[in-house]
């Protein structure tokens, strides 16, 4: 018994000792690899403190100052605070390392701690709830730029006031706000440093009014287009894109006319220093399904007033007429609400 004991150490300590050493090895090897992983490169603890400027427009030199429009409640039936945006329901971090590395983190809209590396990095805020928007060219702060979705309207072929008609037809964008830092210091700190972030917006609203003058009674339904808008904005500036597009919408019926709140970036290439009044056109179309199933457009240069108003506000067009011989034609037996308006229906296109 005692000899066959002692056989069997012996031939269990050179098996003891090959898999002591390759413990050892194991580790080793397993300690460089993850030290070499950016998982466990040192961290900074920033709190993010996100407030939100919700404003739908703002004012410039020549454009009429609505927020302190006294007569706005009377002529407007809302109040002007009715129209500004609320909080989104998520903010969304994306981090720009000097060594050419980025990565997302998503926190909630007020803000909260993120782990960045140690070192210098770009910053850039924008909320990630939105429906519409589609986010290009994200891998460069320099090219990262928010558009929207294809929409596309059967009966809609250009505005007679447009030079070119041939503008691609877009969704009116979601909500969105923007910050970005260009150079942020990260630290290792005891406490988590605290970051403030202004959150701004970089899509505007739109208040636009199709009065009548004659022939309301006869209008069904009524949808629109705002042509010469901006096709995208740049995150990192919040300057609009140099290319146009025409913003598909739909309106509400309301005891004057037709009304609708459209949303968009604005008006293209804005702001500059070389921006003049002059340059470019903007208009509207107004489309309408008669009860008696006709269809009617209108188109209307409304590019004075746009101008004057490149991030949001007021547009207006009266003296619209529907003559009595257009609206009775065919009689009143069309029934309106019934499902399936045929090309009344707009086609939303995927990304």
């Amino acid at each position: 018994m005692k000899r066959k004991a002692h056989y069997n150490l012996i031939m269990y300590i050179p098996l003891l000792t090959a898999v002591g050493m390759l413990t050892i090895f194991s580790s080793c090897e397993h300690k460089d690899l993850c030290y070499d992983h950016d998982a466990h490169a040192p961290k900074s603890q920033v709190m993010i403190k996100a407030d939100y400027e919700k404003e739908w427009q703002y004012t410039y030199d020549g454009g009429m100052d609505w927020k302190n429009y006294s007569a706005w409640q009377e002529s407007f039936g809302m109040g002007y605070d009715e129209l500004c945006p609320g909080i989104p329901e998520g903010l969304r971090v994306q981090v720009y390392g000097s060594d050419g590395s980025d990565h997302i983190i998503n926190i909630a809209p007020e803000g909260g701690i993120v782990q960045l590396r140690e070192g210098e990095c770009s910053l850039l805020f924008y909320n990630n709830d939105t429906e519409y928007i589609v986010f290009d060219d994200m891998q460069s702060y320099v090219s990262a730029r928010a558009t929207t979705r294809a929409r596309t309207r059967t009966t809609y072929s250009g505005n007679f006031y447009m030079e070119s008609r041939s503008e691609n037809t877009v969704n009116p964008p979601d909500m969105l706000y923007g910050n970005y830092m260009e150079s942020y210091m990260a630290r290792r700190t005891v406490e988590p440093e605290g970051l403030p972030v202004a959150m701004h917006p970089l899509v505007f609203t739109y208040l636009v009014r199709y009065e009548f003058s004659h022939g309301l009674k006869y209008v069904a339904m009524a949808r629109g287009a705002l042509a010469g808008m901006a096709a995208s904005v740049y995150l990192n500036s919040g300057r609009t894109s140099a290319e146009d597009a025409t913003v598909l919408y739909d309106c509400a019926l309301q005891d004057f006319g037709v009304q609708a709140l459209v949303r968009s970036f604005g008006i293209p290439d804005f702001p500059n220093e070389y921006y003049t009044r002059t340059i470019r056109s903007y208009a509207l179309n107004l489309e309408v399904r008669l009860k008696n199933g006709n269809l009617k457009s209108f188109d209307f240069d409304v590019t004075d007033q746009v101008a004057a108003q490149p991030q949001g506000g007021v547009i207006v067009v009266n003296g619209i007429e529907i003559p009595d011989e257009e609206g009775m034609e065919g009689g009143s037996g069309f029934d309106v609400d019934v499902d399936g308006w045929g090309e009344f229906e707009d086609i939303e296109l995927p990304f």
